[in-house]
């Protein structure tokens, strides 16, 4: 949440207090069947398996990251520009280290709203 990335629920706490992120339980799942490339397949599946809190409404900026890597992966040459594109598309999906510091797992998210846990 850009919120919290800025700093506003920390400015202005009692404005955040209630929104919540949207629950997606649906995993990212396999490459879509329109990626034909080795390096993007190879590409995608490395993203699932290193980021483990994608899920499926995820799956166009991993498609985008998935083809820019995957060109990366069969020694194709990107543009400057192909390479500006992966990083925001990793920033966007928390595949950053600096990104990486705001998500959430949703395990993380289920212990925040367990009524036990102020005695704990």
């Amino acid at each position: 949440m850009k919120a919290a990335a800025t700093g506003r629920t920390a400015h202005d706490p009692k404005r955040f207090k209630l929104r919540r992120e949207p629950v997606v339980t649906q995993p990212l799942g396999s490459p879509p069947k329109w990626m034909k490339g080795k390096g993007q397949i190879e590409a995608w599946n490395t993203f699932a398996k290193d980021l483990p809190w994608l899920n499926r409404s995820h799956r166009a900026f991993v498609s985008i990251a998935a083809e820019m890597q995957g060109r990366i992966i069969v020694g194709e040459e990107l543009p400057v520009s192909g390479y500006n594109l992966l990083r925001i598309c990793l920033g966007q999906l928390g595949a950053t280290p600096t990104d990486s510091s705001k998500v959430s797992l949703p395990d993380d998210e289920a212990n925040e709203f367990d009524p036990s846990k102020k005695y704990f």
